[in-house]
């Protein structure tokens, strides 16, 4: 029963086609599309692939978005389900003083580095780190419940407001330097470790609160450029998206 698991973002539609939906399944293969060639992807990408039986998803680019991707899904005849973020799923509780206003991404995010941590020993608190064009930081507590998390700009968001807000920034991306002695670089550098900081504050925040320090995952589109600059030691998973949405499916099948 192939299983095709959807991330639609803010810029781009992630996919990833499972031979069944489970933890652990084989991938059969994956890709990306910017959200202005959604309509390419029945006849493109999409054309070549095995009919998937079943199709779960998560959603943060808005209704419109959603409804170009559904047609594109009628190649198949399939009806997609989309998560929404609830009270508790797949072992994670949400903390949210109103669950559903939660992000699906953040949630589904959060319900894969669980899995995650399980998977590899005794339960621990940790982080979760999304980067993109956002990014966002959640706690999970040592019993699995999201305790609350921060959102702040991504590095473009960052520079765009800087390039808007102040004179002379318009210059060239730059590299991140421990001590920058140019505008491109010092750009660069503050943003990078604007977002360091806040992780390692929530790391700090957690740790107080559990008493023991938590793991660190760290997943989105930029997540790799953002991994080497950390204070903190980060696992990078760039799938945990992805991890999550099996999870999520594994389990409302057993329970159907």
């Amino acid at each position: 029963m192939a299983f095709l698991a959807l991330d639609v973002g803010n810029t781009r539609l992630k996919w990833a086609l499972y031979d069944e939906p489970r933890v652990g399944a084989r991938l059969i293969t994956h890709g990306a599309q910017f959200l202005e060639n959604i309509e390419t992807l029945d006849e493109g990408d999409w054309s070549r692939l095995p009919a998937p039986r079943w199709v779960l998803g998560c959603i943060v680019a808005g209704d419109a978005v959603k409804r170009r991707v559904e047609e594109q899904l009628e190649m198949w005849d399939v009806t997609p389900q989309w998560v929404v973020s609830g009270n508790a799923e797949a072992g994670v509780v949400n903390g949210y003083d109103h669950p559903a206003r939660l992000g699906s991404d953040r949630w589904v995010a959060m319900i894969g580095a669980r899995q995650r941590l399980l998977a590899h020993g005794r339960p621990r608190p940790c982080v979760v780190v999304m980067v993109g064009t956002a990014v966002t930081v959640e706690a999970i507590d040592t019993e699995g419940k999201f305790l609350g998390g921060l959102i702040l700009p991504g590095h473009g968001i960052m520079l765009r407001a800087l390039e808007s807000g102040t004179a002379g920034l318009h210059v060239p991306t730059g590299e991140v330097r421990d001590f920058p002695t140019n505008t491109s670089d010092a750009l660069t550098s503050g943003g990078t470790f604007a977002i360091a900081g806040a992780v390692q504050r929530m790391v700090e925040n957690l740790r107080q609160h559990c008493g023991e320090a938590p793991e660190v995952f760290m997943t989105g589109g930029a997540g790799w450029k953002m991994a080497p600059s950390m204070s903190t030691e980060v696992e990078l998973v760039e799938s945990l998206i992805f991890d999550g949405l099996l999870h999520i499916a594994n389990k409302r099948l057993a329970v159907a």
